[in-house]
């Protein structure tokens, strides 16, 4: 919950190619103090079954920028798997996955409550500021 010394952030991850909520990805929440300030790892979480994580670490006071670091690698692979062995023949080359993480840089100011939602598909995905 953000106070008017501090901001507050939330995420959730919709799977376009899918149409459902993006389980089971690992979030992390990094912040600073200022642009030429080190980053601060603050802590983690994971999308539950509605693709949100309820539980990502308040702010320190004095956060001017905040970075979301989603690890998609894991889930597009454990997807992957599920559709290869649900249909075999339909087997993918391999490739990998295109995009293994995503990281959202974002300013914020004290007071302000900032969601930010990811539209994942397998080659792109979007982000906003959602409400």
């Amino acid at each position: 919950m953000s106070t008017s010394a501090t901001a507050s952030v939330s995420t959730h991850i919709l799977d376009t190619s899918a149409g459902r909520p993006a389980e089971g990805v690992a979030v992390r929440l990094s912040a600073r103090s200022g642009r030429a300030a080190h980053w601060q790892a603050l802590g983690g979480s994971a999308t539950d079954a509605d693709g949100r994580c309820k539980d990502l670490p308040a702010l320190p006071e004095g956060t001017t920028h905040v970075r979301l670091d989603f690890a998609v690698e894991p889930y597009f692979e454990k997807k992957q798997a599920d559709a290869q062995q649900d249909a075999p023949a339909n087997r993918d080359s391999g490739a990998g996955v295109f995009f293994p993480e995503v990281a959202i840089t974002f300013a914020v100011v004290p007071g302000e409550h900032y969601h930010v939602p990811l539209l994942l598909n397998p080659f792109g995905y979007s982000v906003y500021r959602g409400s």
